[in-house]
């Protein structure tokens, strides 16, 4: 694997920091700017609305760039919304710098997808996107607890300094290891890239995502409620479980980038099967400590075993139109974080007890699965119309009839 996904790595590395580090410095926060931590959690809002808008908008509207200019430039973007938000005086300020950092979150993902299955022949194109991501889930185990014990002990300012450094080292990694002759996009330009996205595998692929993830942060969002009330833990443990979970997050991860090599689908329903699983199982799981533990490690790893799949079917059925749609990608999947978060919140709130959000994730995971077997269908069938399809089977011995009349 070439050193350029390195560079790609590192960025993923500080954008799963500071997406992430604000729900261990909320307490902080709110102390320092004197307001309540529901008006702190607005913070997280913020940002995972700036994924979703600034996605498809700014992998649009760079569609013509070179993508090794677009990945700096957005790093650029990155370490400015961190910086304001070091620099924020009162909540207004930080509301703004925050949805200013996630707006090149899922842009950057989605590019760096492209340029990532572009270094690399393509029997290792869902290897390559893995390890870009490998950054992010490295950023649960390692990032965000040393940046939340940096913003506990030295300020949450120090934290937000401290992950603009880390997007300076990657702008530094990506001007150095992206190769020049990767990078020009298409020339398509922004009606292309959004004509490309009319087509319904598409978005089949799309709501796989949403459902999918959405059944992972249904539960992940309640975790801590779980693994006290539950399985018994302390509030100090739930750190070192968190990254229990990073942990699994980077197995699943790692394994469904080389599984998904051999089979794509393959990978894709048997992960979403094994969520399915492990979520169905939370309620027993939680009921000793040392099986909540494994059971935190599996669903990271069930999760991820999903992520580089269903990142190259998207830009596989948007091929005219891949930084796109891979942003887009990377919008559903903020979607499902606020959307299986909402939807486990009403499992809770409706008195069902502690674990219910994991049983709602496991139905958003038979979702995903019918989802993405509606795709396969719809795939098998256009395949179908396509091989019997008359004109087609001309068109295909058309080159072989001027040879023919020559000799």
């Amino acid at each position: 694997m070439p050193l350029a996904l390195l560079a790609l790595a590192v960025g993923a590395f500080g954008i799963g920091t500071t997406e992430f580090v604000m729900m261990g410095l909320l307490p902080d926060v709110a102390d320092d700017l004197h307001i309540s931590i529901p008006a702190a959690g607005h913070l997280v809002s913020a940002y995972a609305l700036g994924v979703v808008i600034g996605a498809p908008l700014l992998a649009a509207a760079t569609a013509r760039m070179s993508r090794r200019k677009v990945l700096i430039g957005l790093m650029v973007l990155f370490v400015a919304g961190n910086t304001l938000s070091a620099l924020a005086p009162d909540q207004q300020w930080l509301l703004a710098a925050r949805f200013l950092s996630g707006l090149p979150h899922g842009a950057f993902f989605g590019v760096g997808a492209v340029v990532a299955t572009g270094l690399v022949a393509p029997e290792r194109k869902a290897r390559s996107v893995s390890l870009m991501f490998l950054g992010l889930t490295v950023a649960n185990i390692a990032g965000v607890p040393v940046a939340t014990f940096i913003g506990q002990h030295f300020g949450w300012r120090a934290t937000f300094l401290g992950v603009g450094v880390i997007g300076l080292a990657a702008i530094a990694s990506l001007a150095l290891l992206i190769p020049h002759d990767h990078t020009h996009a298409a020339t398509g330009g922004l009606r292309g890239e959004l004509a490309a996205l009319r087509s319904l595998p598409v978005w089949l692929a799309l709501g796989t995502t949403v459902a999918g993830f959405g059944a992972l942060f249904s539960a992940y969002s309640y975790v801590t409620p779980m693994l006290t009330e539950s399985a018994g833990y302390t509030e100090s443990s739930v750190t070192l479980l968190l990254a229990l979970f990073g942990v699994g997050a980077t197995v699943g991860n790692l394994v469904g980038g080389r599984l998904a090599d051999h089979s794509l689908r393959g990978t894709l329903f048997g992960g979403l099967a094994s969520l399915v699983a492990v979520l169905a199982l939370f309620p027993l799981l939680m009921t000793a400590q040392w099986s909540a533990a494994l059971a935190v490690t599996l669903l990271g790893t069930a999760a991820f075993v999903t992520g580089s799949p269903l990142q190259l079917m998207v830009m596989e059925k948007a091929s005219a139109a891949p930084s796109l749609a891979s942003s887009a990608n990377q919008a559903a999947f903020n979607l499902a974080n606020a959307g299986g978060a909402w939807i486990g919140g009403l499992a809770l709130a409706g008195g069902f007890g502690a674990t219910s959000p994991a049983l709602a994730g496991a139905a958003l995971a038979v979702l995903g699965l019918a989802v993405a077997g509606t795709a396969y269908t719809v795939d098998r069938r256009r395949a179908t119309a396509q091989a019997v399809t008359p004109g087609r089977l001309v068109a295909a011995h058309v080159p072989d009839r001027p040879e023919a009349l020559r000799r």
